[in-house]
């Protein structure tokens, strides 16, 4: 009998021949497969020493060289490739078999297309795979959803591949139907919220002291020597440090500021939305991208007057480090809030604790205080936010001056920073006594009669704003 694949990857794009090697390396013969039969080939022919390959030429020739139950990754963009690819997958397989999404779906797609499989009789697992093209082959985070028989059957080869941290696997299953694929999109908002909130600590930086990039490159590696200790810090000192080689000038002014996107941060805030959670520290990181990108916006308000910039001394890094731990810490607390509410939402039974651990290693928001957050869903799975988190508060009370300090000195200076702000607004809107919100609802019932409770006694009422003497009512409801 011919050799049989342990598991198969379809579309052979960088992260799917990542990830391919990644299974063969570890030593499961693996089958492989793309539309465009040459890159099947090129992968045989270039990595073929790593491992056992086979290659299909075709998807049935695909699907017939793995073994039972078939195991199959489609690795192709999300949307309309995907169905496409699942639709010539389906006719081909038997009872049993686990298709695997490991591309960038949306969760609503994810949960369509698991239960349409589902009642073909196939399992069909939405899993985020985080880390990018490095992370695919020498180790990601993965965040697999689907049933809890299909993790059975994946699961031992998943977490072998992934990174591992202190000898634990960064991967675990999330959850059913498209659970894992919504903490996957909810990883990428908080990914959003890091990048912003470093590129503003940078800008504060540099606008603020005149320090260049290269300098700001010590500061941050001295940062990530500390608790904030993680991958986009580390990458970041790199690249403030890099030259351009054409120009000679530092490589961050050759690069054009105009940041992309691929969707999922747009998506978390969407979803967020949509579940009524306050995510205001990612929102803020997804519309600054967007507000790089409008250029005719940005020269046409070029001459708008504004401060002089400057005057700090280089010791103001001190509080850029407090505000941007802080406003870090804020990002995870409303991630880790809109996970908690998705899960509630659509009856997933997420572990917090579970979600913090795997993004340890692997993934791109890997850091070293993600192990305090899980610490702190293991002490208490059901704590409202990790600002309630004794430590966390504590830590982010003790940095709340600097962190003033350097909001105020990015308004003065003129140097925008949505994000730290924001992060700050929500802090002091979660430690208020009172918020303005009592307003709001007042003034909701004086023009549209949307009614209003009271705090000092049990109701809904409703003010008759329009008679001479103003009378309130109890409304029944």
């Amino acid at each position: 009998m011919a050799q049989q694949a342990v598991i198969g990857v379809t579309g052979l794009g960088v992260m799917g021949r990542n990830l391919a090697r990644n299974f063969a390396r570890h030593g499961y013969p693996t089958a492989v497969h793309n539309r465009t039969e040459a890159k099947t080939k090129a992968l045989v022919e270039e990595y073929g020493h790593e491992g056992l390959f086979l290659p299909g030429e075709t998807m049935e020739a695909f699907v017939a060289s793995l073994e039972r139950p078939r195991k199959m990754v489609i690795m192709v963009n999300a949307g309309k490739a995907t169905d496409a690819v699942i639709e010539e997958l389906v006719p081909l397989l038997d009872a049993g078999d686990i298709v695997i999404d490991g591309g960038n779906a949306h969760f609503a797609d994810t949960r369509r297309r698991e239960k349409a499989l589902r009642e073909h009789g196939l399992h069909f697992v939405g899993a985020g795979i985080s880390g990018g093209e490095q992370g695919a082959l020498e180790g990601p985070s993965i965040m697999p959803g689907g049933s809890r028989e299909a993790y059975e059957a994946i699961g031992p080869i998943l977490e072998d591949i992934s990174a591992k941290v202190d000898g634990v696997p960064c991967c675990t299953h999330i959850g059913p139907d498209g659970a894992g694929h919504f903490v996957k999109m909810v990883h990428n908002g908080i990914e959003y919220a890091d990048m912003q909130l470093i590129a503003e600590a940078y800008d504060v930086l540099r606008q603020g002291t005149g320090m260049s990039p290269a300098e700001i490159a010590q500061v941050f590696r001295t940062w990530n020597t500390g608790r904030l200790d993680s991958y986009l810090i580390e990458i970041t000192a790199d690249v403030l440090s890099h030259t351009d080689a054409a120009t000679g000038k530092p490589f961050v002014d050759v690069v054009l500021d105009q940041a992309e996107q691929k969707g999922t941060g747009r998506w978390t805030v969407q979803a967020a939305l949509d579940l009524g959670v306050p995510v205001t520290g990612i929102a803020e990181a997804v519309f600054a991208r967007s507000l790089s990108g409008h250029v005719e916006m940005r020269q046409a308000a070029r001459e708008l007057p504004g401060p002089s910039v400057g005057g700090l001394p280089a010791s103001f890094g001190d509080d850029v480090e407090q505000a941007l731990y802080a406003s870090k810490v804020v990002a995870y607390a409303q991630g880790f809030n809109e996970i908690q509410a998705g899960s509630a939402e659509y009856g997933w039974d997420i572990d917090l604790g579970a979600t913090a651990t795997i993004w340890r290693g692997g993934c791109i928001i890997r850091a070293r205080f993600l192990d305090r957050i899980r610490a702190a869903y293991e002490a208490d799975p059901n704590v409202p936010t990790l600002l309630a988190d004794a430590d966390f508060a504590a830590e982010v009370g003790a940095a709340q001056e600097s962190w003033r300090d350097v909001v105020v000195a990015a308004v003065r200076g003129g140097v925008p920073a949505p994000g730290f702000a924001s992060s700050l607004s929500y802090y002091d809107a979660l430690r208020a006594e009172r918020l303005p919100a009592a307003l709001i609802q007042a003034q909701r019932d004086f023009f549209g009669a949307h009614t209003y409770r009271r705090s000092d006694r049990e109701g809904v009422y409703h003010t008759l704003w329009e008679l001479s003497e103003r009378r309130e009512a109890r409304v029944d409801v």
